[in-house]
C-alpha cells in the first residue's frame, strides 16, 4: 500500500541519500507503477513517487524515484 507523505520532496530525497548509497531518478521504472511512497509538497502540490528496489533475497539495493508535475 502506498504511503503519502506531505513534505518537501527534495529534502526527503536528500535524507534518503544519507542512508542509501544508491538513489536513482528513473521515470520509466516498472518499480514506480506501485510506489512505496508518494511525497507531496504541501506548498506547490508537486508529487514524487518513491520505491525501494530489492533483490530476490530481500536485501535492499537502492531507491528509485520519479518527479511528477
Amino acid at each position: 500500500m502506498t504511503t503519502v507523505i506531505r513534505r518537501d520532496a527534495e529534502r526527503f530525497l536528500k535524507e534518503l541519500r544519507a542512508h542509501y548509497g544508491d538513489v536513482w531518478r528513473i521515470p520509466s521504472s516498472r518499480y514506480l507503477s506501485r510506489p512505496d511512497f508518494v511525497v507531496v509538497d504541501p506548498k506547490s502540490g508537486k508529487k514524487t513517487k518513491v520505491s525501494f528496489v530489492s533483490l530476490d533475497d530481500g536485501e535492499v539495493v537502492g531507491v528509485v524515484y520519479d518527479e511528477l508535475g
